[in-house]
């Protein structure tokens, strides 16, 4: 088995789609998203389903080729870790100009077509996120591309990230630091098997254009 070839499908895969672990001194297995740590590694397809079940199927003792003690979640672990790369690349690209909130800064970014995705809290009011979403849709209409929405942190973890109080939307403009936040999202949304693009469709196309 190569080094990019998840452990539980047999698929060989790009890196960008894979999580890689090792095993720790303690011979934990531990999750490596940085793919930095020491150590052979053994990889799983970017999935919380396929995580678990690496777990449920003792996958990682086979590909270590050891006995390994398995975190209490690994899954939610994983989970945990995937948010926080995505809080610290906000707080990131917050510093770096490339990142703005408040509703109004919010809508104006994604109608102008400034903005390269939208970010939204995933336990907002349903009204609010609607007309943010719609001004989302007029600045793909106006640009040609696409500009991701997703609703993976709520209220509360935007806010940590960000420094504020009660962040609900935030705009990502283009910059290494926005492309930054960008992936992380994308990375996360597929972990939970979310589609990034329908993430933030909380309206239909035609209530969408009736708030445009």
């Amino acid at each position: 088995m190569n080094g990019r070839t998840c452990i539980v499908t047999r698929q060989s895969l790009d890196a960008a789609d894979l999580i890689r672990f090792v095993r720790g001194p303690d011979n934990q297995v531990v999750p490596d998203l940085s793919r930095r740590l020491p150590g052979r590694g053994a990889h799983v397809s970017l999935s919380r389903k396929a995580v678990e079940e690496a777990v449920k199927r003792k996958s990682f003792a086979r590909a270590f080729r050891a006995e390994v003690v398995m975190p209490a979640d690994l899954g939610a672990m994983v989970d945990r870790l995937l948010v926080r790369q995505v809080a610290g690349s906000l707080g990131l690209a917050r510093k770096a100009g490339q990142l703005v909130t408040g509703a109004a800064k919010v809508e104006a970014s994604m109608r102008s077509g400034r903005a390269i995705c939208l970010v939204q809290a995933s336990d907002a009011a349903e009204d609010g996120l609607r007309k943010i979403d719609a001004a989302r849709r007029a600045g793909e209409r106006g640009t040609g591309r696409r500009m991701p929405g997703f609703r993976l942190l709520d209220a509360n973890e935007m806010s940590l990230a960000l420094g504020g109080w009660n962040v609900i939307h935030a705009a990502i403009l283009a910059g290494h630091a926005g492309s930054a936040v960008l992936k992380r999202l994308e990375a996360l949304a597929k972990y939970r098997g979310e589609n990034p693009m329908e993430a933030a469709d909380g309206a239909e196309d035609g209530d969408s254009m009736a708030e445009d």
